[in-house]
């Protein structure tokens, strides 16, 4: 583990580390005392999705917030020729062995967008490590795939862009990569005015780093081949963990999607809620969101 800087302004109380996790560096803040818990974050966000909540979380929890391999300052490995660098499986893996470095073999995930669908995987393959789980605007990745229509297609359009070969969507963010990211998130948001500028600011640092541009493709790439593999290998095998589905009323899962319903073909022990705002209720409707996570966890 590599004490590096961080940010204490928009963390307070948590310490940032590098930890080497089979040769990829993954960034990781922590915080607090208690039992571990585990948040991961989504596209195109860092850890630092996390910051209106974190503080909270670790007044009862050690809060783990880690960036995704490809992802804020974690390392951004080759995909490979299927991508499988940034199967959702690899991904998982990364942040099972970095619990395990810090010392906890069990823990429970709030997981958001792109880490949900990390989470979803991870309690699949290692549902001895996870206790219970929390997954934040999404549907299962085989499910919205499979039941694709013009809404969603619209509505979710980069599901279809980054997945082309490379480096077509990668020269094409490169001509503008804020107004890419800053169009991305106004368009699923649904509270305007929640986002912090020095949040933002992180986000678009990271967005400027090609290499950061390419791991996304690369993560959504993935999600639209080797992952269905995975997915499709595992069709009847079920999240043991108590899971906790939540969602934006005002985004695209909710209204498009019968949320509860789609985990209960994945899950054994589903529950769900709708919480008033867009697609990431950390940052739109942190006090929602924390009342419905220290209630099931």
């Amino acid at each position: 583990m590599k004490p590096v800087a961080g940010h204490p302004d928009i963390l307070p109380g948590f310490r940032w580390f590098d930890a080497d996790v089979d040769g990829v560096s993954i960034r990781f803040a922590t915080g607090g005392s208690g039992p571990p818990l585990l948040l991961l974050h989504g596209h195109p966000q860092t850890h630092l999705t996390w910051h209106k909540i974190a503080p909270q979380l670790a007044e009862r929890f050690t809060v783990v917030a880690s960036d995704l391999r490809g992802y804020g300052d974690s390392a951004k490995p080759a995909g490979g020729p299927d991508h499988g660098a940034y199967a959702k499986r690899a991904m998982a893996l990364d942040q099972v062995k970095l619990m395990r470095m810090l010392g906890h073999e069990t823990f429970a995930v709030v997981a958001h967008d792109r880490g949900a669908r990390v989470a979803h995987r991870m309690a699949l393959d290692h549902p001895q490590a996870v206790t219970r789980l929390v997954l934040i605007d999404i549907a299962p990745t085989a499910t919205m795939y499979a039941r694709t229509n013009m809404e969603f297609a619209r509505r979710y359009f980069w599901w279809f862009f980054l997945i082309q070969p490379f480096d077509l969507p990668e020269r094409l963010i490169a001509a503008d990569p804020d107004h890419f990211l800053d169009t991305h998130l106004a368009t699923q948001t649904g509270i305007a005015g929640t986002s912090d500028p020095r949040v933002i600011a992180q986000y678009r640092r990271c967005y400027a780093d090609p290499a950061t541009r390419h791991a996304i493709c690369e993560d959504y790439r993935a999600a639209a081949g080797i992952d269905l593999v995975h997915d499709a290998a595992d069709a009847d095998a079920r999240i043991a963990a108590p899971l906790l589905v939540l969602w934006g009323s005002m985004g695209t899962v909710g209204a498009l999607y019968d949320v509860v319903a789609t985990w209960q073909d994945k899950a054994t022990d589903v529950r769900g809620a709708a919480i008033a705002c867009g697609h990431s209720p950390q940052e739109e409707a942190p006090a929602a969101l924390l009342q419905a996570l220290r209630t099931f966890l």
